[in-house]
């Protein structure tokens, strides 16, 4: 995944905290906030360099990467700074839980957004195709069959709106979601290129 920043890291402004940064990390596909770390220039440098995230341990004195015991690292995909150009902003893609706690997030109570965690899961069996998924059987069945569910569920989603209730009509509206993130990634397409164009029309006041 391509890296982006969009600072120079000579400008932030590192003697605030004693040469260091709080560094908080999200996760790039579901937003959930995973962690809060520490980062001195070389750690940041070391950063940006490896493409793993690296924080400087207080405790230790020393350089930290992420996950290098566990192998739960994260990857990174961007960082930003903030307004007074002295907190970072990581965006990367956990390869396992990130708390050592085995839990996902730092923070159990952290909001995520649950369809970007089904689209890397989608994704996740487009790679690996798990004998006896329901999911590895659309893509063995291509991009044809697919598309045909997808109209199905379409059909579906639309007679539950005028015919049946609430809980029929988002049952239907899931299947229809589900299929259509199957669909996109069987064209090497995903969530976030969903959003990508949704956010291209928006335009106040809506």
């Amino acid at each position: 995944m391509t890296t982006n920043t969009d600072f120079d890291p000579v400008s932030l402004d590192w003697n605030k905290q004693g040469g260091f940064l709080p560094a908080i990390v999200q996760d790039v596909a579901t937003r959930q906030v995973l962690m809060l770390g520490y980062m001195n220039r070389e750690a940041l440098d070391a950063t940006l360099a490896g493409g793993d995230v690296v924080f400087f341990s207080r405790s230790r004195q020393a350089l930290w990467r992420k996950g290098e015991t566990s192998g739960n690292v994260l990857r990174l995909c961007s960082i930003s700074v903030d307004c007074d150009r002295d907190t970072l902003l990581i965006q990367a893609e956990p390869a396992g839980p990130t708390c050592h706690l085995e839990r996902e997030s730092c923070f159990p109570a952290a909001p995520a957004d649950f369809l970007g965690r089904l689209d890397g899961l989608v994704a996740a069996r487009e790679r690996e195709r798990p004998e006896g998924s329901y999911t590895t059987c659309l893509f063995e069945d291509g991009v044809r069959r697919i598309a045909q569910k997808v109209g199905e569920e379409g059909v579906e989603t639309a007679l539950a709106a005028v015919s049946q209730d609430d809980d029929a009509l988002l049952g239907e509206a899931a299947d229809l979601a589900y299929h259509l993130l199957v669909l996109l990634r069987a064209r090497d397409r995903g969530m976030a290129d969903l959003v990508r164009v949704l956010a291209a029309r928006h335009s106040p006041p809506y």
